[in-house]
């Protein structure tokens, strides 16, 4: 599902790094969540975890040009831990979430590719087996909005080498929950290059700066 199978190759943890360490965080390392950050939605939140420790294999990066950069940090089960920064280095880092895969489909023909352009583009996202999702980058405003497309370079050892390029289109949508709880949901449409195109949907959560550590 989504990342895995391009992670393979060598590592090198000896390597000169070429890529950036976020918060103490890169290939290599295990970052500790605390597990409050999600126990504190309550039974109403599809966003679940059976672990709060997250062995990170891959890293990846983003340029979104004059809005930053976007880091991510892979398990081998594919959760991601992502933080935005207005620089490279991440050394500003002040966005933080964490994602898990809720599902991936291959789509079976261009009808199926225009119809989920279409959900990204909705003012909410549904589904049989989720509840309603408001879409949260640009407002949920009726109006229809179109996703946002980039390359992101994933590495699987920190000297940078043999990056594998994926393709994505992506929404990213939010509900809140009892509290003070928000609960994310990020529907991508991703093309690895030399790769299939898929369709996945990741669920997760904002992190405060204290609730992980690497």
């Amino acid at each position: 599902m989504i990342f895995r199978g391009l992670f393979g190759g060598r590592k090198d943890d000896d390597a000169e790094p070429a890529i950036p360490v976020v918060r103490n965080v890169t290939i290599g390392r295990s970052v500790r969540l605390d597990p409050l950050a999600w126990r504190r939605l309550g039974s109403d939140a599809v966003f679940e975890m059976d672990t709060d420790t997250l062995a990170i294999v891959a890293q990846g990066s983003i340029d979104l040009g004059a809005d930053g950069w976007v880091h991510r940090f892979y398990t081998e089960d594919d959760l991601m831990l992502q933080m935005v920064s207005p620089d490279e280095a991440g050394q500003q880092a002040e966005d933080f979430t964490l994602f898990r895969p809720f599902s991936s489909a291959y789509p079976p023909d261009g009808r199926a590719r225009r119809e989920w352009a279409d959900r990204l583009r909705a003012p909410s996202f549904t589904q049989d087996d989720l509840p309603i999702y408001r879409r949260f980058w640009f407002g949920d405003t009726d109006a229809r909005q179109d996703p946002v497309s980039f390359w992101e370079s994933v590495y699987d050892d920190r000297s940078g080498r043999n990056a594998r390029r994926i393709y994505q289109t992506c929404m990213l949508f939010a509900r809140d929950l009892p509290g003070e709880g928000r609960e994310l949901l990020l529907a991508i449409e991703m093309e690895p290059q030399g790769g299939d195109l898929t369709h996945e949907i990741m669920v997760g959560i904002p992190l405060d700066i204290g609730e992980f550590e690497a």
